[in-house]
């Protein structure tokens, strides 16, 4: 029972360093009354909000995570010129589309994180999350053809297999690189991408 007890604490800690590291931005202070009080919200938040807890993989890869961070960055600029250009072209609609996106893993943690990130790249927003069939919904703009359409669905899976291969498990490693050798590679471009 105590080493069950300590082994949910051990795996939790990720996410109450992450809770009080909020605290702490939205106060604008990085101070020991700051991490303090951060520490006594994320017990009260834990305790009463009881939410199932957050399986880790307990697996970090220190180069996908820093190539995701890369690779997101230009993704978000590209994003931003895509889209400024897209308001600014007055002869014509950019074209807009709602896509389903079938993920490849079960895991309600990698399907967070890859829609956040797919809603914070401009041009893409998630607008549904099927959990039990593993689909994101997107409304995305600039497509105007199936090819577009196609590369928005790669550009999701991309980030899937990205977020994976810096946090997921070595199953769940295995289920996107079985699915990037069975996938034809598309281009990746536009809002999620």
């Amino acid at each position: 029972m105590k080493r069950t007890l300590l082994t949910q604490l051990w795996r939790q800690l990720p996410f109450f360093l992450w809770l009080i590291a909020l605290w702490m931005l939205l106060w604008g202070q990085l101070t020991w009354l700051a991490f303090l009080t951060g520490l006594i919200v994320a017990v009260f938040v834990t305790r009463v909000f009881r939410l199932p807890p957050v399986e880790l993989s307990g697996r970090v890869n220190v180069f996908y995570g820093a190539l995701f961070v890369l690779e997101f960055v230009i993704a978000l600029v590209r994003g931003s010129l895509t889209v400024a250009a897209q308001v600014l072209d007055l002869r014509r609609q950019p074209g807009a589309a709602i896509i389903a996106v079938p993920l490849i893993t079960d895991d309600d943690l990698i399907m967070t994180h890859t829609a956040v990130t797919a809603s914070l790249i401009p041009g893409s927003l998630i607008v549904d999350a099927d959990r039990d069939r593993r689909i994101l919904y997107l409304h995305v703009i600039g497509v105007r053809t199936e090819a577009g359409v196609e590369a928005q669905r790669a550009a999701v899976l991309h980030w899937e297999r990205r977020i994976v291969m810096a946090v997921g498990s070595r199953a769940q490693v295995e289920a996107v690189k079985t699915d990037a050798a069975t996938r034809r590679p598309a281009p990746i471009e536009g809002g999620a991408g």
